[in-house]
């Protein structure tokens, strides 16, 4: 009996491949290979969730109480827990009870945002490169998606003057992320107050992602959304646990800013989930109240790890700039190759992981993102790999690497 008829909605026919898949397909193939890697390549913090976060999940599992379903808006302790922290960071004042949401991870919410808000057809601005969630949430809510190229001359920053007019008017939605993933770049507070202006001008919603704000470097301290005069008005700003925290698997971030933009995705949520099981938000009141010595080391370890690779990667010929922010560094291939082919390349040569850039949007051709995972001792040994393998980085195209063909 055929089964043709079988067939997923068209939705999701418009996804690109998902890069990270095809990644773990590859990375499983080479350890089944004997290859040891050295996974540079997805933003997974290494190190274990602080133990105070831990031991309060386990208390807060062996209360009962805690083990039906939680309140669609998540538990009022924790909504206050995430509105006293962002007044703390950023000197923003926030109505826990409606201009603040828990989330199952960012992605989910800023997933989720572009099915709530989001109509077939509608115009969304998205920059390129970007966190795949940023393009492919409003895919699959039937957007029409308008690339908004970044270039590094510009600091990776988007460019308004350079948006049509014409589309700027047509536009319903502008995702963005500073310091960014993955380029690292982050923006001025200037920016910040060019863009709601922008937006204001336009009538168009803004979706900031800031979720590698506390990692900064150097006595930098990235600007929040909310910071902005008039942005709360047309603007929400997501955030996780996952990268601060080390707390990526535990699946919690959350949502502020205006209220009836949060209530729209509060309504789509009670129809898709129950939210975050009880003794998890307990865990992660625990995480946003914790002293700021922690939040200090773990600033410090990324920064060690990037001077350390930023420096050896300068003997292979890169000049990587020293970033402010974020647990990445932006790297382009050596001229003449693709993102993916030179990724896979260091791949099969080196057991040494990396992301292609146009994972990230085609803005993202000719870079790759390396993930400052892997303490300095790793480092050193990926360092070490590149160099047997003369992989190299030069201005002027020369054949340095070896490529191995791509597989469909």
């Amino acid at each position: 009996m055929s089964r043709d008829w079988i067939t997923p909605a068209d939705r999701l026919s418009v996804l690109p491949p998902y890069v990270f898949a095809r990644l773990d397909e590859l990375k499983a193939r080479a350890r089944e290979q004997g290859l040891d890697l050295i996974d540079l390549g997805m933003g997974n913090p290494d190190g274990p969730t602080p133990q105070p976060i831990v031991e309060a999940a386990i208390a807060a599992l062996q209360n009962s109480a805690n083990h039906g379903y939680p309140p669609f808006e998540g538990t009022a302790s924790f909504r206050r827990a995430i509105t006293d922290w962002y007044y703390r960071r950023y000197g923003v004042k926030l109505d826990p009870d409606g201009e603040a949401l828990p989330l199952l991870g960012s992605k989910e919410g800023l997933t989720h945002l572009a099915i709530a808000y989001v109509n077939p057809g509608d115009l969304v601005l998205v920059p390129s490169p970007a966190y795949p969630a940023h393009f492919r949430g409003p895919l699959i809510a039937g957007a029409t998606i308008y690339p908004l190229i970044l270039k590094p001359d510009n600091g990776w920053l988007i460019d308004l003057a350079a948006i049509p007019e014409q589309v700027a008017r047509q536009a319903k939605v502008l995702y963005f992320n500073y310091p960014s993933n993955p380029t690292a770049a982050t923006a001025p507070r200037e920016f910040f107050e060019e863009i709601v202006a922008f937006a204001q001008r336009h009538e168009i919603m803004l979706v900031h992602d800031l979720c590698y704000a506390e990692l900064a470097f150097d006595g930098y301290q990235p600007t929040s959304l909310l910071e902005i005069p008039g942005a709360k008005d047309i603007s929400v700003e997501f955030h996780t646990l996952s990268k601060t925290y080390n707390m990526a698997g535990w699946r919690v971030g959350f949502v502020v800013g205006n209220r009836r933009i949060i209530q729209g995705l509060r309504t789509l949520k009670t129809n898709l989930d129950y939210g975050i099981f009880a003794a998890l938000q307990t865990a992660a009141e625990t995480a946003l109240q914790l002293p700021d010595v922690y939040l200090h080391e773990v600033q410090a370890r990324y920064r060690t790890r990037r001077d350390f690779l930023i420096a050896g990667l300068a003997e292979l010929g890169w000049q990587v700039p020293k970033t402010k922010a974020t647990m990445y560094l932006w790297l382009p291939c050596p001229l003449g190759m693709g993102s993916t082919d030179f990724a896979l390349s260091v791949l099969q040569q080196t057991g040494v992981v990396v992301t292609p850039g146009n994972a990230f949007g085609s803005g993202g051709e000719g870079y790759v993102r390396i993930s400052l995972i892997a303490d300095c001792d790793r480092l050193q040994v990926a360092l070490d790999r590149l160099k047997q393998a003369n992989i190299h980085y030069s201005p002027i195209a020369r054949p340095t690497v070896s490529v191995a063909p791509t597989e469909s």
